[in-house]
């Protein structure tokens, strides 16, 4: 029987209406896995391969007969925006079907809400934190609710599953699958995902064979790709030329142009702005990032969805994932990406029409992005891309749970609280031990508090603190913000730091304004349009680097290969910085320390955490190490042998224990709920999170050290 003759005769009456000519791989791989079989699934296809109608065409299918009467599926998305995308998506393959799709997030009405509660049925669309909120403020409908559910589709799982978002969502679906009448099948949906033996396991660690994965690696579509350089200054001020040839590519065709910071998104598009109005073109770049107020980036969103013009939109990763602005023609990247896989989610924003190709546009404004450009576009080429580990020793998200867990049940003893989490999806292999501790230290701290009686442990007084802000439903950290206003319009926020201050100028929502008043006590930022030529602030952003991008690095700086993409100036640039490699005989297994008198600079070409505990180390050692930067390099000072210290860093008798001692005399590590745990578990998650000893000790045994002098 044909993938198609297994759907619904609904689903192929909306096929036939939709005058779908085939499915797509992984609709026709995914339709009879998910329909003949009790598997949980990983779909793992490219941007555009049509995932969601793969996963939800079996699904609904299959809960066709009940799904008028009870809840049947759970999508969970990262983002609000991508579950509005996805409404009229889904609605529109339900059209002949009684199968109604209900959203819940903080946009979506209390009587909207209330309407679902009394009636849940269909399809629940929401997000990590909403569910949270369900278990905490109502806890008496949650087996009303989800006792009938069979499916929770996870879209874009990539994005949590290396993350604090991704322990806090997996503990709520444990907690979901103790109140359904029967185990839900998971479904997660990702164009970027890899170490699929890990992910098997955080979808169901019970039974990992248990999960199957369809795959869908291939593409029809012609990926044109092409890299060009323009040398920004010593301020790092890019040149006009850059965004002159920007504004000439974009000119016919819809883009996304990509920057790593907002920043970035905001000195680009003011730019961008600038020559178009000096054509007298009528066109807009638009911008597009977290700290633009919601309103606009929604009408940003609609405009680009709707608009069959070329227009232009300059986005930090907050349009990396699935949102839908309609077909793109074009993509632009301003700079390197530090990961392979954010290189690959938003490339595949492009080419998404039928007989289109994928475009994608590079720049580099400095020979650092120029290597890290090449290596990244080089291993995605591979088809490598980082893999996906989990997130180190969760105490802090067990910490939030806990709170979370008790505000749930209102009253459970210490040995029930301990055998919920140790039968918990994502907390299981915690130290017992451990775990126990914190719950006596939430109680010291007043977080719980024991009732006398039975001993049950409830929400304590400075528990109840932290419950009650409308911070708690969320487990990433974010910064501290100013809001921005103009008149009474907000435009959004930026990060509140101590060098903001009446009359200077910011960039936001793609103009320049003047800070006229700063309210310090209410983060308020009063501002009125810039009328003068002073130069805006601007916040960098930047991320951490596999070891692989390292090793890819410095490979292309010893060999003579020619990449093609590449234009002219990139070839100029590359062939300097390749120079001194070429020019003392370097080999990839070698790692240089480069001296000029006292002063050394160490290139590691390694990931971003092996760079810093060799930082540490070296300080442990009493070396001055003076900095490190996000390419690698440590730079130190040295009188002695480097032979020696390089033995040295070797042969230590080195622990964790003995680098992080160093380490928090002047280096600060925080996440949301690491102040709030003992001093242990802080160190303990310190150390997983920041620190590589195995990795770095392994590193220093396989490459070696070599002393040049400038």
């Amino acid at each position: 029987m044909s993938s198609f003759q297994l759907l619904s005769n609904f689903l192929q009456k909306k096929i036939w209406d939709m005058k779908w000519e085939s499915f797509t791989p992984v609709q026709d791989k995914a339709i009879p896995a998910i329909i003949e079989t009790e598997n949980d699934m990983i779909l793992s296809a490219g941007t555009a391969s049509g995932k969601t109608e793969a996963a939800f065409l079996p699904i609904l299918t299959k809960v066709e007969k009940g799904a008028s009467q009870s809840l049947k599926v759970l999508y969970v998305s990262p983002l609000k925006a991508l579950i509005n995308n996805q409404f009229e998506r889904i609605e529109k393959l339900c059209e002949y079907m009684d199968i109604s799709i209900h959203r819940w997030h903080g946009d979506v009405s209390q009587s909207k809400k209330q309407k679902f509660i009394k009636n849940p049925s269909g399809i629940l669309q929401i997000t990590p934190e909403s569910i949270e909120s369900l278990f905490i403020n109502r806890p008496g409908v949650l087996k009303a609710i989800f006792k009938e559910l069979e499916f929770i589709v996870i879209d874009e799982i990539h994005s949590f599953v290396d993350k604090e978002r991704g322990v806090q969502l997996r503990s709520l679906l444990s907690r979901i699958e103790d109140i359904t009448n029967k185990r839900p099948r998971i479904v997660g949906l990702s164009a970027t995902i890899d170490n699929f033996e890990f992910v098997k396991e955080w979808v169901n660690y019970l039974s990992p064979e248990n999960v199957q994965i369809i795959e869908d690696e291939g593409s029809d579509k012609e990926l044109l790709y092409h890299l060009m350089y323009f040398q920004a200054d010593h301020d790092n001020k890019k040149p006009v030329e850059l965004f002159v040839d920007m504004r000439e590519l974009t000119r016919e065709q819809k883009s996304i142009i990509f920057c790593n910071s907002r920043g970035a998104v905001e000195e680009t598009t003011v730019f961008l702005n600038r020559l178009a109005e000096r054509d007298h073109a009528g066109e807009t770049y638009y911008a597009h990032h977290s700290s633009i107020d919601k309103r606009e980036r929604e009408y940003v969103e609609k405009t680009m969805f709707e608009t069959k013009s070329p227009k232009s939109v300059v986005a930090t990763s907050s349009l990396e994932l699935g949102i839908d602005i309609g077909d793109v023609d074009l993509v632009i990247q301003l700079d390197s990406t530090f990961t392979v896989s954010s290189l690959k989610q938003r490339l595949g924003r492009s080419g998404r029409k039928r007989n289109s190709n994928q475009i994608l546009q590079l720049y580099s404004t400095n020979s650092d992005s120029l290597l890290q450009s090449i290596a990244v576009m080089e291993l995605a080429l591979d088809k490598w891309i980082e893999p996906a580990k989990g997130y180190p020793l969760p105490y802090d998200i067990l910490f939030h749970q806990i709170i979370s867990i008790c505000a749930e049940k209102n009253g459970l003893t210490k040995q029930e609280l301990i055998r919920i989490i140790s039968k918990n999806h994502i907390f299981h292999s915690l130290d017992r031990n451990k775990v126990g501790e914190l719950i006596c230290y939430m109680i010291e701290q007043d977080i719980l508090e024991k009732l006398s009686g039975r001993g049950e442990l409830i929400v304590g007084l400075e528990g109840e603190r932290l419950l009650r802000s409308k911070e708690f439903y969320s487990v990433f950290m974010t910064n501290e913000e100013y809001e921005v206003i103009e008149g009474v319009r907000k435009i959004g926020t930026i990060d509140k730091t101590p060098f903001v201050f009446e009359g200077d100028n910011i960039i936001l929502s793609g103009r320049l304004w003047t800070i006229y008043s700063l309210d310090s006590n209410r983060n308020k930022i009063y501002v009125q349009k810039a009328v003068n030529g002073k130069s805006p602030k601007y916040i960098g952003e930047g991320g951490d680097i596999h070891e692989k991008i390292g090793e890819k690095m410095i490979e292309i700086l010893c060999t003579d290969e020619d990449f093609e993409y590449i234009d002219p100036k990139a070839k100029h640039a590359l062939s300097d910085i390749r120079n001194p490699y070429h020019l003392y005989e370097i080999k990839p297994n070698e790692r240089v320390l480069w001296r000029e008198k006292r002063e050394y600079i160490f290139e590691t070409f390694t990931s971003t955490q092996i760079t810093t505990t060799l930082f540490w180390m070296m300080k442990v050692l009493g070396v001055n190490v003076k900095r490190r930067d996000r390419m690698g390099r440590i730079t130190f000072e040295f009188e002695g042998n480097v032979k020696e210290l390089y033995r040295d860093l070797k042969n230590y008798m080195w622990s964790d224990e003995v680098i992080l001692s160093e380490k928090k005399k002047k280096e600060e590590f925080q996440l949301k709920f690491t102040p709030y745990l003992p001093e242990n578990l802080r160190d303990a998650i310190h150390i997983k999170h920041r620190l590589d000893l195995n990795g770095t000790l392994k590193y220093l045994n396989e490459f070696q050290w070599r002393m040049i002098d400038l």
